[in-house]
């Protein structure tokens, strides 16, 4: 009888193995978006105050994905919630200027976007992007899956790791 038990804690995990070995062909990526779907970051109509909100509210953001913003005499600024509440431009945490910007969302969280014209942020040029945590970085802890047999001879542990290029690999089993 135990020796069954053991065959089938291994047979187990060994599905499991397999399972997570199928899912390593699946890369982990970032998404590149076009604020409010074109790119165009300017004054919305006056009846259209919260349009830059009601676009990010419709997409879901993770950590890595990356803004593209286009303009013409205008900026993009990143700012505290206190700053976007006040549509302050004083204190930036980010500013960029350009004509074209691209911004990468490096951690979750909220992240406050103004434009730093006068008067524009108060006619709605302003956005509130929500980023979820994304996939697990290189380099991050390392995920461990244990087994529930205390045989020697069942695959007890399972160690997985995701490649710079965003692989599930399975480091080994012992």
């Amino acid at each position: 009888m135990a020796a069954t038990t053991t065959v089938s804690m291994a047979a187990g995990e060994l599905l499991l193995l397999l399972s997570l070995l199928s899912l390593s062909t699946l890369p982990a990526h970032s998404t590149e978006f076009a604020v409010a779907g074109d790119g165009n970051w300017t004054i919305p109509s006056s009846k259209e105050s919260e349009f830059y909100n009601k676009w990010a509210a419709a997409n879901r953001f993770q950590v890595g994905d990356t803004i593209h913003f286009k303009y013409k005499k205008d900026s993009v600024m990143v700012v505290s919630e206190k700053d976007y509440n006040k549509c302050s431009s004083i204190h930036p945490i980010f500013f960029s200027n350009t004509g074209k910007t691209e911004f990468t969302l490096e951690k979750p969280g909220l992240f406050y976007f103004i434009s730093g014209v006068d008067g524009h942020c108060e006619r709605g040029e302003k956005m509130i992007i929500k980023v979820m945590a994304g996939p697990v970085s290189p380099g991050g802890p390392v995920p461990e899956i244990t087994g529930g047999s205390s045989d020697s001879s069942a695959l007890n542990t399972l160690m997985l790791t995701v490649t710079s290029a965003g692989y599930l690999l399975v480091l080994g089993f012992y």
